[in-house]
């Protein structure tokens, strides 16, 4: 007789337990990415940016964009201070346990690769993690990639806070608000 009452309450207890779990929701943010090229001979990488440069992110949808917020920092990233400022722009990603990377690229495409390309990457777990990898490539007169610099770093972000990442000739600043 117990057993059974037990086997009948099972259900109810394990309908608790699942309606008590939290639900994993991502989170909406606008991320702001500015890129740039200091003062200095460019540093070609070992390699041109392959063929797969998006690795299977998702280009920003139109729907994403957003009006870039950090202007008056990219108006300071001027040839007269030694700065060139080669991607400027902001779009809205949601964040999650799951990685969400977006594709970005700049410029006019030349047999399948753009002048600037490259992926960012975050995940929101106790904290934001950021990867980005970028490749700035250089063509000639026919349209064929001659040479690329490449940037890939990591680094974890604040929401809210302007973060720098120095690589090289190339810098990147980033900035992620809650939307």
């Amino acid at each position: 007789m117990r057993a059974r009452r037990n086997l009948a309450l099972l259900p109810l207890i394990l309908l608790s337990l699942l309606s008590g779990a939290p639900a994993v929701a991502a989170n909406e943010y606008q991320v702001e990415l500015i890129v740039f090229r200091q003062a200095g001979e460019a540093l070609p990488a070992s390699q041109t940016a392959p063929d797969d440069w998006a690795k299977g992110a998702q280009p920003i949808d139109p729907t994403q964009e957003r009006v870039t917020a950090l202007g008056s920092q990219a108006e300071k990233l001027n040839p007269a201070n030694g700065y060139q400022v080669l991607l400027h722009q902001a779009w809205a990603q949601e964040l999650g346990s799951e990685a969400s990377s977006v594709a970005l690229h700049s410029g006019n495409p030349r047999f399948g690769h753009y002048p600037i390309e490259g992926t960012l990457s975050l995940v929101q777990a106790r904290y934001i993690d950021l990867t980005v990898d970028l490749w700035i490539n250089r063509f000639d007169e026919s349209g064929l990639l001659i040479s690329s610099e490449r940037l890939k770093q990591g680094s974890r972000l604040q929401t809210g806070k302007l973060t720098y990442l120095d690589h090289g000739n190339l810098g990147v600043l980033i900035r992620i608000n809650n939307l």
